[in-house]
């Protein structure tokens, strides 16, 4: 190894090469810039033109996105859960009492305002009590089965399971 490749620990402290790196030609810059005029774009037509063609457009053809049917639409009533799985409660170690700020604090939800589902996959260790919106029941059993238990959170009304 020579004392040049040595020295480059990171990527980033990779010399760039003479001649690599170049300044963009600036276009419309009178006749001997070699971009002046017509600025690279030819002569007249839809290309010369300063607006593009429209997202879409097929020179007249019925566009890809009119040719294919409609289907199905966005409900907005939708209801959205964040999802935590009991491995990741596992994964913190996290026992006892685990309510949706605990979950919070440790990363497992993104807004600890919205609403959590508890779902099975992973294995718990130690008996929680897990306060969220809504739980599968594979969550319930593994929960109950260490003596645990899930709290459903109802507006402002906890109700235990």
């Amino acid at each position: 190894m020579d004392k040049d490749a040595q020295e480059i620990k990171n990527t980033n402290q990779i010399p760039v090469p003479l001649g690599s790196r170049k300044n963009t030609k600036r276009l419309g810059r009178g006749p001997s810039s070699g971009k002046g005029k017509t600025c690279g774009r030819g002569q007249k037509g839809q290309k010369a033109r300063a607006a593009s063609m429209k997202r879409g457009f097929e020179g007249g053809q019925m566009p890809l996105h009119r040719r294919l049917p409609k289907r199905g639409f966005t409900s907005k009533f939708r209801i959205y859960y964040q999802p935590v799985n009991l491995g990741d409660i596992a994964k913190f170690k996290l026992s006892g009492d685990i309510d949706i700020k605990t979950l919070f604090k440790h990363g497992l939800i993104r807004d600890e305002n919205s609403l959590v589902k508890i779902l099975a996959q992973g294995e718990i260790d130690d008996p929680v009590n897990i306060v969220a919106d809504k739980y599968s029941k594979a969550a319930l059993e593994k929960v109950q089965s260490k003596g645990g238990k899930i709290i459903v959170r109802e507006l402002n009304k906890a109700k235990e399971k």
